[in-house]
């Protein structure tokens, strides 16, 4: 490491830093806490029932995006 490089490094979730590129590009957003917005309690899009789907879907949480005609976006992993 470099001298000018700090020590230790923020821990950041993946909500957290879609925040912050999308302040970058002018988008108010906030990150939900993980299980509070009823797109993460169901099955919605992801089943084991198609082939073309993983049977293995890890969620990653949800951002509130504001003054936009996207209300959410779900952060998932298919794997």
């Amino acid at each position: 490491m470099h001298d000018s490089e700090p020590d230790t490094f923020p821990y950041k979730t993946a909500r957290e830093q879609l925040c912050e590129k999308l302040e970058k590009i002018g988008v108010e957003a906030s990150p939900q806490q993980i299980g509070t917005v009823d797109v993460e309690k169901g099955d919605y899009y992801y089943s084991r029932y198609y082939s073309h789907t993983h049977g293995m879907v890890t969620n990653h949480g949800c951002v509130k995006v504001k003054d936009t005609n996207i209300d959410i976006i779900q952060i998932i992993q298919k794997g």
